[in-house]
């Protein structure tokens, strides 16, 4: 079988994907070429990998690839996104597929205009930790959910955050705080299997915070995700004040299942899984209280050399898979994309509203995703004249 001919965009983040794609032979990925619109990474592009490089998204598109990698800047995957559909390419997008209602809506019309795989590569799901929170789960050990939290707590001091966020206009220093938030969401969506319906959001404002850079935004945003199981998820965006935490915890009727919460140089210190059962629970040969490290499961050895504590390797497989299959994603669909951007976008308007909520569109019903269609207000700096929205609740 023909491996999968693979171009990207971006050649930053779009690296590790081009390194899973030229060096992981079992995923069946064959990179093609590498696009960018600055020089200087093509040159770095250039020095790493010996594949075609283009300066130019549409001469990309114009070659035999099969599907594209978007790695390119967070706010502007949609429009790159359909683009390569209509040119017949498969698409894995790797931050939110849409940065305004209107481009969610656009973009699941184009996923079933064209039949094209879309998938949106969100990979904190797929760490040793998820995969096994996830199996936990499914074994009913803890009952069914009714709470959980999701937490992604990433501070960067001044220089370091002037290095990725270059110029007052780049993306990093207007994005709301409620909007880098699948990292907390998807992987309680993806141990559950619950979807959000409705969101309501808190911003927290510190401009001490900020000091030193040209940030216009806010450090922490508090979002309550009401899911489609009645459960009721509490998730952070991207936090960039405290100390640095990927922490995960589900609370179901009979118990809970937590990630270990300090930090020691991993995504989860110590690696423990920690499983809590109270009375309700009337199994008296399951132990109260359990801990253990998980391992990979059988098969996946090959996760531990990947990115993201293993979840590019999941990402790679599962779309090699859907591409193969000509279905969705196991995980994530466009429509999970869709409603996860739509939580972003969504939640700060009710943190600008004072935290009243507001609901999510089923994006797979036509009539409820059309109320979106010409919505496309965002808080980036455009020259679309789309219409503007305050990156914090105090401007």
């Amino acid at each position: 079988m023909k491996p999968v001919k693979l171009g990207i965009l971006g050649a930053r983040r779009g690296l590790a994907f081009a390194g899973s794609a030229s060096h992981g032979k079992s995923q069946e990925l064959e990179l093609s070429c590498i696009c960018d619109f600055s020089d200087s990474k093509l040159e770095k592009a250039a020095k790493e990998f010996n594949v075609a490089l283009f300066s130019d998204f549409d001469e990309m598109l114009k070659t035999d690839i099969d599907a594209v990698v978007l790695a390119n800047y967070f706010h502007e995957h949609a429009p790159f996104a359909i683009k390569a559909m209509k040119a017949g390419k498969h698409v894995i997008s790797e931050t939110i597929p849409a940065a305004t209602m209107a481009e969610a809506v656009a973009l699941c019309e184009a996923v079933e205009e064209t039949g094209m795989t879309y998938m949106f590569a969100e990979n904190y799901p797929f760490t040793k930790m998820g995969l096994a929170m996830k199996s936990e789960y499914e074994n009913e050990i803890i009952g069914r959910a009714i709470y959980a939290d999701g937490e992604y707590i990433h501070p960067l001091d001044p220089v370091k955050f002037n290095e990725i966020a270059p110029g007052a206009n780049h993306w990093r220093n207007w994005i709301p705080s409620t909007y880098y938030s699948t990292h907390a969401l998807a992987p309680l969506m993806f141990i559950t299997g619950a979807k959000p319906v409705r969101v309501n959001a808190l911003s927290i404002s510190d401009e001490s915070v900020s000091a030193g850079t040209a940030r216009r935004n806010d450090p922490l945003a508090i979002i309550l995700c009401t899911m489609d199981n009645g459960s009721v998820f509490r998730i952070t965006g991207w936090g960039t004040a405290g100390g640095h935490s990927v922490w995960y915890r589900v609370i179901g009727t009979k118990g809970t299942i937590e990630a270990p919460r300090s930090y020691d140089g991993g995504y989860f210190g110590n690696g423990q899984l920690n499983i809590t059962l109270n009375e309700l629970e009337p199994d008296i040969s399951l132990r109260r209280v359990s801990s253990y490290k998980p391992e990979w499961p059988k098969g996946a050895e090959e996760a531990q050399k990947a990115g993201h504590g293993g979840g590019d390797y999941f990402m790679n497989k599962m779309f090699i898979e859907a591409i193969r299959s000509g279905s969705h994603p196991k995980h994530f669909n466009v429509y999970d994309g869709a409603a996860m951007s739509a939580v972003a976008i969504l939640s700060w308007r009710s943190a600008l509203s004072g935290g009243i909520p507001f609901n999510i569109p089923d994006f797979k019903n036509i009539n409820e995703r059309t109320t979106f269609k010409n919505d496309y207000s965002t808080p980036f700096p455009n020259d679309k004249g789309r219409p503007l929205i305050q990156p914090s609740v105090n401007t």
